[in-house]
């Protein structure tokens, strides 16, 4: 992951950056459940789901695939633009949830990964949640992950890109 974000440029992230419908879910805001998870509002399924604990909750409510169809094949295209999108809206995100929550408590995870079909694009994800002290981390290892480039993003580091 620290090679693709060296080599892509993102800087000057914006609201242009990201598809409308996950513009939709920035501008509805975050949320609290009934168990204190932390979920962005337009993504809470109705009725609320059962989860194994907080960390399960937030990062199944809040993960989605970045909308991809609409971008080219080809690598040096897509993968810069597919990076801008999943930032721009990690960074928007996480700005909204300051300013709900009071804190820099939740964390974003971006995920890229080629897509197991014949044309094997590159694919991303994107979730959201906090460090809880009496649960295992989301990715225990995030350096030791080898079949995808993983990051996670605190507010701290969207100052740099915006």
């Amino acid at each position: 992951m620290r090679e693709i974000l060296q080599t892509t440029d993102i800087t000057d992230l914006s609201d242009r950056d990201i598809p409308s419908l996950f513009l939709e879910v920035v501008e509805r805001g975050w949320s609290l459940t009934a168990a204190d998870g932390r979920v962005l509002t337009d993504l809470r399924p109705d009725p609320p789901g059962t989860y194994v604990d907080r960390l399960a909750e937030e990062t199944t409510i809040n993960g989605r695939g970045m909308t991809d169809y609409d971008l080219p094949a080809a690598p040096d295209e897509r993968t810069p633009r597919l990076v801008r999108r999943c930032l721009a809206y990690v960074c928007a995100c996480l700005r909204k949830a300051q300013v709900e929550f009071g804190d820099t408590q939740v964390k974003a995870y971006v995920s890229l990964s080629f897509a197991d079909t014949e044309e094997a694009l590159l694919t991303s994800n994107v979730t959201f949640c906090t460090a809880l002290p009496d649960v295992r981390p989301y990715i225990p290892d995030l350096e030791g992950v080898t079949d995808a480039a993983v990051a996670e993003i605190s507010l701290e580091d969207c100052s740099a890109w915006s």
